[in-house]
């Protein structure tokens, strides 16, 4: 006699909790986009990564902080960067994350996740078309230094 497993019949949505008026219809440039991250990074002690996807024509279609760390770490797996991309049918995404000490010189563990994101962007069709990283006046864009 063999004992039945229950499976659980599921649905995946994505939930808006709120939205911003944006007065770019496009990401046309790195400057473009780390306008709209300093937003999200104004008076943050703490590091955030934040995930924007983009339709076909370069428009942002959802924004999502996939994780908040310390003051000099944020935990950033390609799980959680693709999901909401996913699920916004995202034709491509740029990722960005602050740097609270004000300096935006990616970090060796920046460059590492970077390089990991793009490849997982190319296994599932979703490309990562930069990675910004926002310091105080400045930003560091991976795309205009070719490390992407």
């Amino acid at each position: 006699m063999s004992i039945n497993k229950r499976i659980d019949i599921v649905s995946i949505k994505m939930v808006k909790d709120k939205s911003i008026l944006y007065g770019q219809r496009k990401i046309s440039s790195p400057e473009v986009a780390s306008e709209l991250f300093k937003e999200f990074f104004l008076d943050m002690d703490r590091e955030m990564f934040i995930v924007l996807s983009l339709d076909t024509k370069n428009q942002p279609v959802s924004i999502n902080i996939c994780s908040i760390g310390s003051l000099n770490a944020s935990i950033v797996h390609p799980r959680e960067v693709f999901k909401t991309a996913i699920l916004s049918n995202a034709a491509s995404i740029i990722v960005a994350h602050n740097h609270p000490s004000g300096n935006s010189t990616p970090s060796k563990e920046d460059i590492n996740i970077t390089e990991r994101l793009k490849e997982c962007g190319m296994i599932i069709g979703i490309p990562v078309v930069d990675h910004i990283v926002v310091g105080y006046e400045q930003f560091y864009s991976f795309k205009e230094d070719n490390k992407l």
